[in-house]
């Protein structure tokens, strides 16, 4: 199983995000577990649970530095969403992305 999570500025503008990814990765049979955390919440996040792949929502790009160096001794991979896939909620594509982001 994979672990996706996502993280915005509050955690409330990725969650529809979320349930379009959820329901892409049923509809392919993708083991995974998506979820979106704010900013705020994402250390203790990171600290508690193994996470595959990080995700940034478009309003937080500029926080994806700071992201990649907490992360860099764990290997995990960190990309900004697609502004027009988070515009248009396109779970699917955003759930490409990830599965891209693990290979």
């Amino acid at each position: 199983m994979k672990t996706i999570m996502l993280v915005c500025s509050a955690g409330m503008s990725t969650s529809l995000l979320v349930s379009k990814m959820q329901k892409a990765a049923a509809a392919e049979n993708y083991d995974s577990e998506i979820f979106a955390v704010g900013a705020s919440e994402a250390d203790s996040m990171l600290e508690s649970k193994p996470v595959d792949v990080l995700m940034l929502g478009p309003q937080v790009r500029f926080m994806k530095d700071e992201f990649e160096k907490k992360v860099a001794d764990k290997d995990i991979p960190v990309e900004v969403i697609n502004m027009q896939d988070y515009g248009m909620m396109n779970g699917e594509k955003v759930l490409a992305t990830a599965k891209t982001l693990l290979k």
